[in-house]
């Protein structure tokens, strides 16, 4: 699909990725750009339509989708991460749940709601926020690297879903990011600016899945090795 003259609705769109996509879609030409936060007074960009949405409340979800009728392509960007372990954390249960809620749970709600809209307006696109950890856990963040995982299979099976209304689905893989979900990890880390408009470009381009960045590269390249990245010790 292109971009110009797209109508975009962007979830969690008041900061980080979110922020730099509604930026990346006024800049490519959308003609309209929704961004959806908890608080809308939070979405300041100029040239935004802000829209409250909690993507983990079933009816403001639906609100978004039937006052949003002329949605093209939806970002599900809105996610979260409690840094949560498999064992041995007497919050573990809570942490995947949470994340789950938001990560998983939230971007089928959305999908869901939005593909009429999507059918209406043409078939348009779904662009889903996931992670190199879809595919390889780490210590500190095991939860959050199953809820990723489930969402990559979710984005997979949406895509035979909706591939007979015409609906593009992609997925956006990337490691670490300059975002308040990244502050206190060290190491090199990609721009959301860049990581925005690589996922846009590859949206334009028809491409099922964006790897934003060298480590994401090699680790999906290594998944049908002898020894893929996800068996690695950490």
């Amino acid at each position: 699909m292109k971009l110009k003259d797209s109508v975009v609705f962007v979830t969690g769109a008041n900061r980080g990725l979110g922020l730099a996509f509604a930026k990346a879609a006024l800049a490519a030409g959308a003609r309209k750009v929704y961004g959806a936060a908890r608080d809308p007074a939070s979405i300041t960009l100029a040239g935004v339509t802000p829209v409250a949405l909690d993507v983990t409340n079933a009816a403001q979800v639906e609100a978004a989708a039937k006052a949003c009728g002329d949605v093209t392509l939806l970002i599900n960007n809105a996610g979260i991460s409690r840094g949560g372990a498999l064992l041995g954390a007497a919050d573990a249960f809570d942490a995947a749940r949470a994340e789950f809620e938001t990560n998983f749970f939230g971007s089928w709600a959305m999908a869901r709601a939005f593909a009429p809209v999507l059918k209406a307006n043409g078939g348009g696109a779904i662009l889903n926020v996931l992670s190199v950890l879809a595919w390889l856990s780490l210590p500190g963040a095991a939860t959050y690297s199953a809820s990723k995982s489930a969402a990559w299979s979710l984005s997979n099976g949406l895509r035979d879903g909706l591939r007979g209304q015409g609906t593009q689905v992609t997925s956006l893989h990337v490691a670490f990011m300059e975002t308040d979900m990244t502050a206190g990890i060290a190491g090199p880390k990609a721009s959301p600016d860049d990581v925005a408009r690589q996922a846009l470009e590859g949206v334009e381009a028809g491409q099922v899945e964006v790897l934003a960045d060298a480590l994401t590269r090699q680790v999906k390249q290594s998944l049908s090795t002898e020894a893929p990245a996800y068996a690695a010790a950490r």
